[in-house]
Order: structure tokens, then C-alpha cells, then sequence
């Protein structure tokens, strides 16, 4: 019996990536292991969106080495993999093989010559290729699926990796997508999430984002839809109100938008300004009450000044955000941001960055107190890392611990919020004829 260990870091784009790899490689006999020392192969799937995030995978990649023995391969898979193609097997002796988003096809045949002492690598972009025969193998208790709907991206942020990592954008046939759904969900999945780096701009020939909610929408068992990552400028009035009319899309919206200046979007080639942005938050937050809304924000870009700064404070209280990830700019080769004069210095990027931390923390906190006492619907998920409770998710994406037994894994319950460290919640089940128990 031949073993794969496969370590997963970044986006959620890359947890369905790794549930491919595990796919193609367990119908050639494989078997995913959780030891890498019991493993024949083992493959790191990256990410190289910030710098500190390859440097994680180089660290990881020497621990790695000491479970080598012979005719053990060790590979690099994923978005670094395809930045650095050869120049990693270069650089690293230790790797047997290196292969972009684009190359799991040929990962059994790769892996074979690895074991006979052959190195190599596969970075080449096929606009043809989304999987479509290979079966994902995701894990077992996962009560909720990623999809993936769309590859690659057309847009150009100065400064963006994906499209150098991901290639150009290209999206699966509707009936696809709907036919792996409807096999997901025989399997008593009731929650999946639509994924693409520019989601909502999803369109195969024929059929736009709107119509893939409206046919994922109209699976019975589909309780849950949610999807990540759109983009602004894609939200048309036909995709909000399919996301207002269709009951199981969720009330969350992920929505980037990096820095509250229109200076700074003018450079970062995000082709929306402020105030088109704001105008986006509120089309979405009139077509559906109660909308939750996170996002993705840099500081330290090239050329932000402290007033620059103070404007994505300022937008963060005008929205209101639910949560944001944060981040310090990081510069990435071949991105148009590096040919940008002004860099911002180090110290003063790290203090935005925790001021900009704090501001979050207390909007998001404001509106979760807010929260406490209401009733929720909630998806059970899994154990909690916190003693005996179970991890629930609310349908705005609020996570709320819940004392209950494990059995209500994959049910859905209606709890009352109780309490919030200002970013999740505790609570308890509704009062006795309130409750909803429908198993997933």
C-alpha cells in the first residue's frame, strides 16, 4: 500500500487543490496518511501570496527532508511551485518534484520517475484544464464542500501574484458544476462554497454567476450556498438579486477592497474608488437585510501616506465590517507594484497595521455585541478546540460554540447567542419547541 502526506497552506482554493491531488492519486492506489514519516510521498501545496508565506514552506520543506529514506519522494506543489519552477529544484536538492495548479494530471507519472531518481518539474499553464474526471477525496468530516467553479484571473492588481501563479481566468460548464454538487449533496452534504479568485464574474459561454446560484439553488438538499472570492466590479444587478431571491444563499459576503483611498486603488490597479465601492456595500445591503460583509485589506502599499491610511480607518467604520484579514504589503517579482516609487517604511507599515487591527476589532465587536440574545440558525461542524463544545457556524458566518453532543455533527440547530469574546460567540440551544433539528 503506497501513502501520501499532503500539507496544505493558503487559500481555500488550495484545500479543494488538495482534495484533487488526494483524488487522482487514490485512484492509483494511494492512501492519505496524516504521518509524514509514514508516507512514500509527501507534497506541500503553497501558497505565494506574501513572502513570509513561501518562507514558511522552505522552512517546512527542511524539517520535511529528515523523513527521506530512499525511493521516498518529496514534492512542491501549488502556487510557489509554479512561480519557481525549476529554479526550486535548483535551489532546493532536496526536492524530487515541483508542479503548478495545472499539472495534478500528471502527478502519478511524475511521482514514478521521483522513485527512480529523476527530478522534475511541471509549471505549464492548460487553459483546458478544471479536473472534470478526477473525483475530489475530501476529508470525512467535512459537513460542508468546496467547489471549485472558476480558475485563474484576469484582472491585474500591481500587486497580485495569482494571475502569474493561476494563469487566466477560465470557468467550468454550469452542468458540471451543478452534476459534482448533486453528487456532494447525495452524500449528505447540505453546505457547499462556490470558489474562483474573481468568483462573481463566473461565466462559461453561456451562463453567468446569477444563473449558476440560480441552478445550484434549485438542488433540494443544498441547504447552504456561500462563495469566495468575488470581486467589486462584478457584482451586476442580475447576481444580487439571484442572491436575494435564492433562500439558500447565504447572508455573507466576502468583498475585498485593500485600502479605503482612491489614490492608493488608482495604483493598485483595483479599478473601483472609494466611493464605488461603498456604492457596491450598499446594492448589496439594500437587495438583502441583514448582510454580512468582511474583506481583505493591505497597508504599507507603495506611496500610502498617513492620509491615505486614515481614509481605509475611516471606510472601515463607514461600513462596518463584520471582519477583515490584514495585511502588510509584501513585495512579489514580477507584480507591477515593485516599479512604484515611495515604499513605505517598515516600522511605519507595522504601526498602521495594528492601529488598522484595533479599528477592526472594535467595529466587528460593536456589531456582535449587538448579536447577543438573538436566535440563530446554526450548522454544527465539528468539535471545538475548546473542551467539550461543538464548533457551529451561523449563516452570516459567525462561529458559536455550543455545548451538545458530537451526534449533531452535520445538523443544523437554532441557538441563542449568549455571549461574544468579540469574535465568537457561545450559545445555547432554543428553548424546547423552538428548536430546529433537521439532520444533515
Amino acid at each position: 500500500m503506497k501513502r501520501v502526506y499532503v500539507e496544505t497552506y493558503g487559500c481555500q482554493m488550495n484545500v479543494a487543490d488538495t482534495a484533487l491531488i488526494l483524488g487522482r492519486l487514490g485512484g492509483e492506489g494511494y492512501v492519505a496518511t496524516e504521518d509524514p514519516a509514514a508516507a512514500d510521498v509527501m507534497l506541500v501545496n503553497t501558497c505565494a501570496v506574501r513572502d513570509n508565506a513561501e518562507q514558511r514552506v522552505i522552512g517546512r520543506m527542511g524539517e520535511l527532508k529528515r523523513h527521506k529514506r530512499p525511493g521516498v519522494v518529496l514534492g512542491v506543489v501549488g502556487c510557489m511551485a509554479q512561480r519557481l519552477g525549476q529554479e526550486l529544484l535548483r535551489e532546493a536538492p532536496h526536492v524530487d518534484l515541483v508542479v503548478g495548479p495545472d499539472g495534478y494530471r500528471g502527478l502519478p507519472a511524475l511521482i514514478a520517475g521521483a522513485m527512480n531518481g529523476a527530478r522534475s518539474a511541471d509549471v505549464e499553464f492548460k487553459s483546458w484544464e478544471h479536473y472534470e474526471d478526477i473525483p475530489a477525496q475530501r476529508a470525512d468530516d467535512r459537513v460542508g464542500a468546496f467547489v471549485t467553479v472558476q480558475r485563474g484571473c484576469d484582472y491585474r492588481c500591481t500587486f497580485c501574484i495569482v494571475p502569474m501563479t493561476r494563469g487566466r481566468e477560465r470557468s467550468r460548464k454550469l452542468a458540471d458544476v451543478v452534476s459534482e454538487v448533486e453528487g456532494l449533496a447525495a452524500q449528505g452534504v447540505t453546505e457547499v462554497t462556490l470558489l474562483g479568485q474573481t468568483v462573481n464574474s463566473y461565466h462559461d459561454g453561456e451562463y453567468d454567476f446569477a444563473d449558476l446560484l440560480r441552478a445550484v439553488g434549485g438542488l433540494s438538499e443544498i441547504r447552504r450556498i456561500r462563495f469566495t472570492s468575488p470581486h467589486p466590479n462584478d457584482f451586476s444587478d442580475r447576481v444580487i438579486l439571484a442572491m436575494a431571491e435564492v433562500p439558500s444563499v447565504c447572508e455573507h459576503v466576502h468583498l475585498p477592497v485593500q485600502s479605503g483611498s482612491s489614490r492608493i486603488l488608482k495604483r493598485m490597479g483595483r479599478r473601483y474608488d472609494r466611493e464605488g465601492y461603498l456604492d457596491c456595500v450598499a446594492r448589496l445591503r439594500s437587495a438583502i437585510p441583514g448582510l454580512a460583509i468582511t474583506t481583505d485589506i493591505i497597508v504599507g502599499f507603495p506611496g500610502e501616506s498617513e492620509d491615505d491610511f486614515l481614509a481605509t480607518e475611516s471606510l472601515v467604520r463607514e461600513v462596518e465590517f463584520d471582519d477583515a484579514f490584514t495585511f502588510r504589503y509584501s513585495p512579489r517579482d514580477g507584480t507591477g507594484a515593485l516599479q512604484l516609487p515611495d515604499p513605505v517604511p517598515e516600522a511605519a507599515a507595522g504601526d498602521r497595521l495594528q492601529r488598522l487591527i484595533e479599528t477592526v476589532r472594535q467595529v466587528a465587536r460593536r456589531r456582535n455585541v449587538a448579536l447577543v440574545g438573538s436566535a440563530q440558525e446554526v450548522l454544527v461542524e465539528k468539535l471545538a478546540r475548546r473542551g467539550e463544545l461543538l464548533q457551529t457556524r451561523t449563516r452570516t458566518n459567525k462561529i458559536v460554540l455550543v455545548d451538545g453532543p458530537e451526534e449533531w455533527i452535520g445538523s443544523y440547530r437554532t441557538v441563542r447567542l449568549t455571549g461574544t469574546t468579540g469574535a465568537t460567540f457561545t450559545g445555547v440551544p432554543a428553548a424546547a419547541g423552538k428548536e430546529l433539528a433537521i439532520m444533515g
